[in-house]
């Protein structure tokens, strides 16, 4: 079973709010950590650079995750991030999606215990801190 961790996502943050990369939440990241494996590492490697097995099928290819702050002048846009993972938010407009929608994977029930909107925002934000304590400058 995978572990999470029942936490919420600030709403409605701009990246002026979201200035350098603070601290990652060690119990975050290790939980995140897991969480990447099961569910990211195929795509995007198990350092997270864009190179899993499966990359070479996927067009365009995974991004290099450990290089989102750099990309972005050191700011870690975190409540983007966060609505590129769950993917329940996305404008068809925007044209299609080349990642899975996890938000609605990662919101698994357990019974009297929380929702699984609420299991799916603190697996978010897990993964979130795991992405945190991997970038790069």
């Amino acid at each position: 079973m995978i572990p999470f961790i029942v936490a919420g996502c600030a709403p409605n943050r701009n990246a002026a709010q979201e200035s350098s990369v603070p601290d990652p939440d060690p119990l975050l990241v290790e939980v995140g950590a897991a969480l990447f494996t099961t569910y990211c590492a195929s795509c995007h490697g198990v350092d997270a650079r864009g190179d899993g097995p499966a990359a070479s099928a996927l067009d365009p290819p995974p991004p290099d995750l450990s290089a989102i702050a750099a990309r972005r002048g050191g700011v870690f846009p975190k409540s983007a991030i966060a609505k590129t993972i769950d993917g329940r938010f996305d404008l068809p407009a925007h044209g299609s999606r080349t990642m899975p929608v996890w938000g609605a994977r990662l919101a698994d029930e357990i019974p009297g215990f929380a929702t699984g909107e609420e299991i799916a925002r603190g697996r978010i934000a897990s993964l979130l801190e795991y992405l945190k304590s991997l970038q790069v400058e």
